[in-house]
């Protein structure tokens, strides 16, 4: 039976991905601080007989070793979450995002010198993009950020460094390491207390409103929902020839913010209102954003075949319906 372990499982898609680690028959270890998620997110399996859930951080060299102990694979989620903590907790973000993945990768190459391997699922973001001017943006593009006195591009350099030291392990010592480079995930247990965007206009238009758009809501991104992304995740892990690689992983159908809204508004009801913040009021006078967040997907497309991309109104409608069953 393959062991897997999962930093981060308690998380939003950690959680997904857990259930269906299960489902296919897998041997599960999850670590999570609960920072940012919860071990109620995995209620549904929380009797399962091969799920075994850790409270702790990944941070923590002992706690690590030990669930890394006997697994194969590794799932490494566990990251800074949101562009809220980004502005407000730039230490946060950089410490949280670098150490653990170099803690993993040092403990897989001890593994490795045992005479042991282990495949390592690193999650990276459409972030390390930076400010690339394309309008879509493929593996091999180049990593624009601004100056460092902007916070903002702590979350991009950060997950960049990740993704340095994940290939160095690979090119130095031949580990194999994948990387998933996500785009705007939605689904299931979602919230939008770290700025995340469909959640957020779900739940104000479930309140009566209204739905605030940043700037002039013209930004385009796109929208995936969780269990597509976790499907492609699985398989890029399954397939030995994914090794040393980058993948861009979500949709590329876009749509632009102001438009999301109003989707979410015709789900709820039609009459609710548009208003607009600007960046500085919602996040910090010197924050910065992309117009553009859509991902090239030929790679991912030539390596898995056909990659499920759910209808967005349908995961509107489906999110709402969720929502309105917890808040009855």
């Amino acid at each position: 039976m393959i062991h897997d372990l999962v930093t981060g499982g308690a998380g939003f898609i950690g959680s997904h991905l857990v259930e269906a680690l299960l489902e296919r028959g897998h041997r599960v270890t999850v670590i999570d601080n609960e920072s940012t998620g919860s071990y109620e997110n995995l209620h549904r399996v929380s009797g399962h007989p091969h799920l075994l859930t850790v409270k702790g951080s990944v941070s923590e060299q002992v706690v690590l070793r030990e669930a890394m102990a006997d697994c194969q694979m590794i799932y490494h989620l566990a990251a800074a979450v949101g562009v809220e903590l980004i502005a407000s907790a730039p230490i946060e973000t950089i410490e949280t995002n670098i150490y653990p993945t170099q803690l993993v990768l040092s403990e897989m190459y001890r593994r490795y010198q045992a005479g042991d391997t282990v495949k390592l699922f690193l999650a990276s973001s459409s972030e390390v993009y930076g400010k690339n001017s394309k309008a879509c943006w493929a593996e091999e593009d180049d990593l624009v950020f601004g100056p460092t006195t902007r916070a903002r591009w702590s979350y991009g350099v950060s997950k960049a460094i990740d993704e340095f030291l994940a290939l160095a392990y690979t090119r130095q010592f031949q580990l194999p390491t994948v990387i998933g480079r996500f785009f705007n995930v939605v689904g299931p247990r979602q919230i939008g207390d770290y700025g995340m965007v469909l959640p957020r206009f779900i739940d104000a238009a479930l309140a009566g409103g209204p739905l605030v758009v940043h700037d002039d809501g013209k930004q385009t991104r796109c929208f995936a929902h969780v269990r597509d992304i976790v499907e492609s995740v699985i398989q890029l892990m399954e397939l030995p020839t994914t090794t040393g690689q980058v993948f861009n992983i979500g949709s590329d159908q876009p749509v632009t913010i102001r438009h999301l809204a109003e989707r979410v508004i015709a789900a709820v009801d039609p009459t609710l209102k548009i208003v607009t913040q600007s960046y500085a009021d919602a996040y910090s006078s010197d924050f910065e954003d992309v117009r553009f967040r859509v991902p090239d997907l030929t790679r991912l497309r030539q390596t898995l075949g056909e990659i499920p991309v759910s209808n967005l109104d349908a995961i509107i409608a489906e999110l709402v319906a969720a929502r309105q069953n917890t808040n009855p």
